[in-house]
């Protein structure tokens, strides 16, 4: 008695030592997969995210690790335990008669057959099935994200119609995979479950010519039960383990995919390095590019410029002029496709990362914040900032009137993307967070465009102190922006047409002259 209780102890102790090992590899493998994955991902260009859609992305970072920590932590186990079941009752088989034992072996290879067959089929659409969830998830997020847009049109019932279809049809691929997944597990059951009824009538007919005892038959069946039921069990687990190989895969083709700006510092070779302190003169020479998937149509031609350390420089042209993409191109988001581009002498080609972008504060022109208070929103310029510096940045950039009138100053909490903001109030934000960042060179990409005549009149006036001390690259439609600065260079089709002071430019340039007869005598 005092053996059966110590049987069962330790039972009960394997099953604790199992479920908690196996648990614990399963949220440490997940982990693991998901900090790394986001690491991966947040070094990608940005190119890769206008070409793949950043919600389906983020799909796969959450419903594939869910569907991974499911199985490792769970199906796993089950797995190793009827893993162990099933070795442990062939062992039994053969030692309770051989002859026996050796007919089931031979019905193995029927078994594992469709296994192989319809585990493919399964791992194929589990993984169409996840791209259609994540449809579903990427639905959900852009509409919700664009809330008003979808009110004010009265598009809910489009959407909703829609919607529907896009589930549904994610049902239907959903069901295509548990079908393969049933007749998986049926084939299973039945080859396995039909191995031992034959085994049973061949025992049965040792049995009478006593070759063996009803006992042994008996013990026979017993453990031929638990080898078919362990069986079974792993047929089910093969098609959960499919379906996590098919989420694993997506995982990985994120993991797989090749930065488009390889550095030569990443690859362990010596890069260049900026003098210090940096200057901020940039030479452009020869620059080309041209969008992926449209080199017929180049944003830059063979643009060549200079901006001396410390001057404002600003950018006009009609839309499409190229004046943004010559700020992506500064940030390296993308590779140059001809030509190059120096600061203070050393080709930004053989910096790192890291340390070139450490040499701009750009203003884009959407303002971007992130969910947080308005001073963890400053701050992400600079997240060792102490407060004063939070505050003086938002005082240059005519923000710290309106984030003292907000419920808790500072510490009030801003929605997703500045919920609740107005569009001068997020711009304002912006600028305060560049200016903290202190860099030598500021990139200003229609910094004013969403301010009021009176916030940009105060922006305006603040100007010179934003700019005093550092390169100064201004893009802006409207020319009242830039007339104050030391030179204005007019871009055309990725062309460079002219550089000069507002007076050169009026007097020598054509489409200067009617953008400023359009804005100044409109």
């Amino acid at each position: 008695m005092g053996l059966f209780f110590v049987l069962v102890l330790g039972l009960a102790f394997g099953s604790f030592a199992r479920f908690y090992l196996v648990s614990w590899i399963g949220e440490r493998v997940v982990a693991d997969i998901r900090v790394k994955v986001f690491n991966h991902l947040i070094d990608l260009h940005p190119g890769f995210f206008e070409q793949n859609r950043a919600l389906e992305i983020q799909s796969r970072f959450t419903a594939d690790t869910t569907i991974l920590q499911s199985v490792i932590g769970s199906t796993v186990s089950i797995a190793l335990r009827n893993t162990l079941m099933l070795i442990g009752g062939l062992i039994l088989l053969f030692i309770t008669n051989a002859k026996l034992a050796s007919i089931i072996l031979l019905g193995f290879p029927l078994v594992i057959a469709p296994i192989l067959f319809f585990g493919r089929r399964v791992r194929h659409l589990s993984r169409l099935s996840q791209d259609r969830v994540a449809d579903v998830g990427s639905y959900v997020g852009e509409n919700l994200t664009q809330i008003k847009t979808v009110q004010a049109f009265n598009h809910q019932p489009h959407d909703q119609r829609f919607f529907a279809e896009v589930s549904e049809n994610a049902f239907r691929i959903a069901k295509a995979r548990i079908r393969q997944r049933a007749w998986l597990t049926t084939l299973a059951i039945s080859l396995v479950m039909g191995a031992v009824g034959i085994v049973i009538w061949v025992g049965g007919l040792d049995v009478i010519r006593g070759a063996i005892t009803p006992g042994e038959l008996a013990a026979f069946v017993f453990y031929s039960m638990l080898v078919g039921l362990a069986a079974g069990a792993i047929s089910e687990v093969i098609g959960e383990l499919q379906r996590a190989a098919g989420s694993a895969a997506r995982l990985f083709e994120l993991l797989h995919t090749e930065p488009e700006l390889p550095r030569r510092d990443d690859r362990g070779d010596t890069s260049q390095t900026l003098p210090h302190p940096v200057q901020g003169e940039i030479r452009i020479e020869q620059l080309s590019f041209s969008y992926p998937g449209r080199a017929e149509l180049p944003a830059l031609s063979d643009l060549t410029l200079e901006v001396k350390a410390g001057e404002t420089l600003a950018l006009v042209g009609p839309s499409g002029a190229g004046k943004s993409t010559l700020f992506d191109l500064l940030l390296h988001f993308y590779p140059p496709g001809n030509g190059r581009i120096l600061i203070d002498g050393v080709d930004t080609a053989e910096l790192s990362l890291e340390a070139l972008r450490r040499c701009f504060a750009l203003v884009p022109q959407d303002p971007a914040l992130f969910h947080g208070t308005v001073a963890d929103n400053i701050r992400y310029a600079r997240p060792d900032a102490s407060q004063e510096d939070v505050e003086r940045a938002a005082r240059i950039a005519q923000a710290h009137e309106f984030i003292q009138r907000l419920p808790q100053g500072y510490d009030t909490g801003l929605g997703d993307a500045g919920l609740g903001l107005s569009g001068g109030q997020k711009q304002r934000i912006s600028i305060a967070r560049a200016l903290l960042a202190d860099a030598p060179i500021l990139l200003l990409d229609e910094a004013t465009s969403a301010l009021d005549a009176e916030s940009e009149s105060l922006i305006q006036q603040a100007m010179p102190a934003v700019t005093a001390g550092r390169t100064t690259l201004v893009i802006a439609h409207r020319l009242a922006t830039v007339r104050n600065a030391d030179r204005t260079a007019v871009l055309d089709q990725g062309r460079l047409l002219a550089v000069g002071t507002h007076e050169e430019l009026m007097r020598e340039n054509s489409l200067y002259q009617r953008l400023a007869n359009l804005q100044f005598r409109g």
